[in-house]
């Protein structure tokens, strides 16, 4: 199978199959999975609670898309190292959802959103990512970087605000006021945490700097709160009722169980009622969540080729997320998609297939079980300090910074009106702002491209100087919709005291429906003016549709040659 087929082929559970079982899968290639598995399960533990609250609904539910989307997304995908789980891609998106529409509201979005996924994976839309150009991707994560940023301040200072407001402008301008009133203890275990963060990695050591960093917060939260302070904690924030009616503080020890979606909780803590005008009002959100995962899988799944010489496949990828994302939300999964950090780490641990996806997923049901009540314990300013440095990252501030000093005014236009509209508005509107602007920018900037150059007395191209009466002009570029009107206007200008106006189109790869309109209201303004139109030397996509257009050649007004020197000799007599 030749690459590209390979790349978009569609293969459910391609990536296990190709790693597994059509190759040898050895108890030595399995240590390293389950190793590599190990790494990033504990990794993802605090970091799947954390996205979760930021996305606007309880810790647990973070640990069940990773445990159940992560596990059913590596046995069905077409990425081999990919993990899948919840991510900071999504925050801006969730969080508007869970608060409108309640938990339940979420995960039936979840569930439409993979419906939509398996359907671009069925259509093979493997190719989506090919086509989102870099500035309004840089530009809406940059922009993600900056809300979920914003959204961490209240917990890292320890602000006591009840009720937030909903546009990014007046909750910026709420903690600003607010952050004078910091609680210096929650504070102090924000920024020993941060710092942790920062200095950890100049160790050089394999142990992940948010482990170290979540356990020293942690440990300092336990004494200061001993001590009389009142740092708030996964275990005093939340809380769950089980079945019997028993209630407990943090997150329930108990397996993910089965229950529709739109039974859970909305948004005044009852049901909601599944009608079509429900999915009606979830259809854009649950569009945007499918769009966000497939670009971010995808996206994942390229960087992670280029670290290992592996091949993915895209289609088979958008299949596993979609049937990943179907299923978890009916065991309380929120939108799951690759995570690219979690996923770099496991090719580093030495993962070999996605067995260590499956094993990482383990990890995390074994903690659920395990370490639920050490969990709670978890404080909600040094969540809020990892969930800081998650932002930095998802920004690529590096990046987004070298695009604004080095590229051209068109791309840092793009970049910054998808920043903008991420942070103003929504990442629905920023992407597609984003994508039509950049469209149009790049239509404007290859239509600028195509020129016109008088060779009537260039000897490379002609044998002898033409007549006064002749106008041979050389177009260089596409002829489409954008450049054709102001390019055959330009030769009706030049050649209005010519008799015969020759066109070289060797440099013309293109003539669309729009060029072809054009190139028409010149020949009839040449009838008009009884002048003749000499057209050589077109390339094969031209001819094609000259051909399907059924543009003849018309005595005394339109002639067609093989060849510019012979165009010239048919007509110069015409001339004289």
């Amino acid at each position: 199978m030749s690459h590209k087929a390979h790349l978009f082929s569609l293969t459910l559970g391609h990536a296990l199959i190709q790693s597994c079982f059509k190759q040898t899968y050895t108890l030595k290639r399995l240590g390293h999975d389950v190793l590599a598995g190990l790494s990033v399960g504990i990794i993802a533990i605090p970091l799947s609670m954390a996205l979760a609250i930021a996305s606007g609904v309880a810790p647990q539910y973070g640990l069940y898309t990773a445990i159940v989307g992560g596990f059913i997304i590596a046995l069905t995908g077409g990425s081999r190292y990919s993990i899948s789980g919840p991510t900071a891609a999504f925050v801006v998106l969730l969080y508007p959802i869970a608060h409108q529409f309640g938990l339940a509201g979420l995960l039936l979005a979840t569930v439409m959103s993979g419906i939509i996924l398996v359907m671009m994976a069925l259509l093979k839309l493997g190719r989506l990512i090919q086509y989102i150009p870099e500035p309004v991707t840089l530009g809406f994560t940059a922009g993600i970087g900056l809300v979920i940023a914003t959204l961490q301040v209240k917990d890292f200072f320890g602000l006591s605000l009840s009720v937030m407001p909903e546009s990014f402008l007046d909750k910026a301008y709420m903690l600003v006021q607010s952050v004078p009133d910091f609680d210096l203890a929650s504070t102090s275990v924000a920024l020993t945490t941060l710092l942790v963060m920062l200095l950890w990695p100049k160790l050089r050591t394999q142990v992940p700097a948010h482990l170290p960093a979540i356990v020293i917060g942690s440990l300092l939260a336990l004494a200061l709160n001993h001590y009389g302070a009142q740092i708030e904690t996964i275990g005093t924030r939340f809380h769950y009722t089980l079945s019997d009616g028993s209630t407990g503080m943090g997150i329930p020890p108990l397996l993910p169980g089965f229950e529709w979606p739109w039974m859970q909780a909305g948004p005044d803590g009852g049901t909601l009622k599944l009608s079509w005008s429900l999915i009606q009002a979830l259809l854009p959100s649950a569009f945007a969540i499918a769009m966000l995962g497939a670009i971010e899988s995808l996206l994942c799944a390229v960087v992670l080729d280029g670290m290992t010489g592996k091949r993915h496949s895209s289609n088979s990828e958008l299949l596993g997320q979609g049937i990943g994302n179907i299923i978890a939300p009916f065991f309380g999964g929120i939108p799951a998609t690759a995570a690219i950090a979690r996923s770099a780490a496991n090719v580093k641990a030495g993962a070999q297939s996605p067995v260590a996806a499956v094993i990482h997923s383990l990890v995390l049901l074994s903690s659920l079980l395990l370490l639920a009540q050490v969990l709670a314990y978890l404080p909600m300013s040094a969540m809020a300090a990892l969930l800081l440095v998650v932002a930095w990252n998802m920004s690529e501030a590096p990046k987004a910074w070298h695009l604004i000093r080095k590229a051209p005014h068109s791309d840092i236009l793009v970049f910054m009106t998808c920043f903008s509209l991420t942070v103003i508005f929504d990442m629905v509107i920023a992407i597609s702002v984003g994508i039509v602007l950049a469209a149009l920018l790049f239509m404007k900037e290859i239509a600028d491209m195509t020129k016109l150059y008088d060779i009537g007395h260039n000897l490379s191209y002609v044998d002898t100087p033409v007549p006064q009466e002749m106008l041979v002009i050389k177009i260089n570029g596409p002829l489409f919709f954008a450049a054709a009107d102001l390019i055959f206007a330009e030769i009706h200008v030049l050649a209005r005291n010519k008799k015969v106006v020759v066109l070289y189109m060797d440099g013309v790869s293109i003539l669309d429906a729009g060029g072809l309109s054009s190139l028409n209201r010149l020949v009839d303004k040449f009838r008009l003016e009884q002048k003749t139109l000499v057209i050589s030397n077109l390339q094969f996509q031209p001819i094609r549709s000259l051909t399907r257009a059924k543009v003849q050649p018309i005595e005394g007004l339109l002639y067609f040659y093989p060849t510019l020197n012979k165009a010239i000799d048919k007509h110069v007599k015409q001339c004289t």
